[in-house]
């Protein structure tokens, strides 16, 4: 067998030294640079200098090494063309058939904090992503390995083998391509979101929000049935880097394949019942909360959001911030539900649902202290466009309330409202939510008019059998006029919450006093479109 020769250049020397001491036991001649051939070299493995291949020595600071014919030459020359192997005869170029490269850490540092604009440039590879895109091209000849968690399959097929499977080779290709567009697009993302201001160009940079170009980096989970729809295709992908706690860190433990409204109507009710510090359970049906509750524990949560709308419910997708356990899933087995998720699931629970093989469960891990994180930024597709904007992640607390009636609210009166709000965030506007103790009683949604988002939670409430007396009521933007403020206080809502800022603030707010009700402002609105 011809000898082969790896190149190693890491800039993160994970694994690196057990890969080189497989490569060299199976006769594999070891090429490197800088810190990485020190490295292998105080571990005694015979390792020659890329300075002493190409006969050229580093300069500027390391920057210019491996951008050489020797090394190019060597990857890019194809073995099945005489013309490309004579010309490496002719200038006594040899091949190199294995590439072992990770770039300078430039997305870690421009994430940290005060990183200046000279730190960033000076952590922007240029001659490792020339050399991958160089072996990449030529994945036939050479396998490129961007990453530690792919040394382990190539030991493995070149002791079975000798050599590196094409189909192996043509992956390590793709992974590669991937890695450099990754890189790119990151180096794009932070230049083109600064400032360029020249008296601040050695300290730290003004960075705004939303680069010049935005190079958005998602990997596919995989391929989804059908879209919103039969005649529609897709697919479901992740963050490159996703948010901890979300759902695309899921594991689903039993039942049918998740389909694209699954996966939309999953996300929406996981997202809301993380914000909640105490056991909760949010059913949600076509993006909508259709019932929200806190309680004791699971079993009670999961109960008094089933009251508030039993026939929304049949068909639904059901989160719980908690475990689920036996008494949890004995109540909620009795119902249809597509998708059940929690942080975890007991062994007893999964005994329950064990003969419902459709049902899908999902387990979503809640790392501690990250209940609340959220994606940093959303997006929506316009046609032949792109709309971002930050999440909305605001989250109320009662110091934040303005008290602007006569009447001022009690302390339960203060959290049913403060219940009532965070439901109200998840509700497709215009949204109207009574709440009671810690239970949604009516839900209104998605309707043109707030007036008739009030109407629909108030009959929600009665076709449930649930009495809206004495209940809080959101209303996630303000109300125009005080005919919707009526609406709720004839169905029997004795304090309210929303945004204000409308021109007709002090109507509203007079029809409050007049009807002898509790209003607050949160100074702050939750359109959901």
């Amino acid at each position: 067998m011809t000898t082969l020769t790896a190149l190693l250049s890491v800039s993160d020397k994970t694994g690196i030294v057990e890969l080189a001491k497989e490569l060299n036991a199976l006769g594999v001649k070891l090429l490197s640079t800088g810190g990485t051939a020190k490295l292998l070299a105080e571990q005694g493995l015979p390792v020659t200098e890329v300075a002493d291949h190409t006969g050229f020595p580093e300069m500027l600071d390391g920057r210019v090494k491996t951008l050489h014919p020797k090394i190019h030459g060597g990857l890019l020359a194809r073995r099945d063309l005489p013309e490309h192997m004579a010309a490496l005869g002719e200038h006594a170029i040899p091949t190199i058939d294995i590439l072992c490269v990770n770039l300078y850490p430039f997305e870690a540092t421009v994430a940290k904090p005060g990183c200046t604009l000279a730190d960033a440039i000076e952590n922007i590879d240029i001659g490792g992503p020339a050399m991958v895109r160089s072996a990449a091209k030529n994945w036939k000849d050479v396998a490129v390995l961007t990453d530690a968690g792919q040394y382990e399959k190539v030991i493995a097929e070149l002791k079975q083998n000798g050599k590196v499977s094409l189909p192996t080779k043509f992956a390590l290709s793709v992974a590669a391509f991937n890695r450099i567009a990754q890189y790119d697009g990151a180096i794009s993302d932070y230049l083109s979101a600064i400032s360029f201001d020249e008296a601040k160009v050695d300290g730290t940079p003004e960075r705004g929000q939303f680069p010049a170009q935005a190079n958005g980096m998602f990997v596919k989970l995989q391929d989804l049935r059908y879209g919103e729809n039969s005649h529609q295709q897709a697919a479901w992908y992740r963050d490159l880097y996703p948010v901890p706690g979300s759902i695309v860190t899921g594991e689903q433990l039993q039942g049918k394949e998740l389909s694209y409204n699954n996966i939309a109507d999953a996300d929406a009710a996981w997202e809301c019942v993380k914000q909640f510090d105490v056991p909760a359970c949010v059913i949600v049906k076509h993006a909508n909360p259709c019932g929200v509750a806190v309680g004791k524990d699971g079993a009670e949560a999961y109960s008094k959001a089933f009251q508030t709308d039993p026939t929304s419910a049949f068909g639904g997708i059901i989160a719980l911030n908690r475990t689920l356990d036996k008494a949890a899933a004995e109540l909620i087995v009795k119902q249809f539900v597509e998708v059940l998720m929690a942080p975890d699931f007991t062994p007893e629970a999964l005994e329950v649902f064990k003969p419902k093989t459709n049902v899908r469960l999902m387990k979503i891990a809640l790392p501690e202290g990250v209940a609340r994180v959220a994606n940093s930024m959303d997006m929506k597709r316009v046609g032949g466009g792109l709309l971002l904007q930050t999440s909305d992640n605001h989250e109320l607390t009662a110091a934040d309330l303005k008290v602007v009636t006569k009447l001022q609210p009690t302390p339960q009166q203060i959290e049913d409202l403060l219940f009532a709000w965070k439901v109200a965030q998840y509700v497709k506007s215009n949204a109207i939510v009574f709440c009671k103790d810690g239970q949604t009683r009516g839900v209104g949604a998605g309707q043109m008019s707030r007036l008739d988002s009030a109407r629909i939670a108030s009959i929600k409430a009665e076709h449930a059998g649930l009495s809206l007396q004495g209940t809080a009521v959101a209303s996630d933007a303000f109300f125009p006029f005080r005919d919707g403020l009526d609406v709720v206080i004839d169905h029997g809502a004795t304090c309210v919450i929303q945004p204000g800022g409308s021109m007709r603030d002090q109507e509203v707010i007079d029809a409050a006093d007049e009807r002898g009700v509790v209003m607050v402002f949160s100074g702050v609105r939750h359109f959901r479109h």
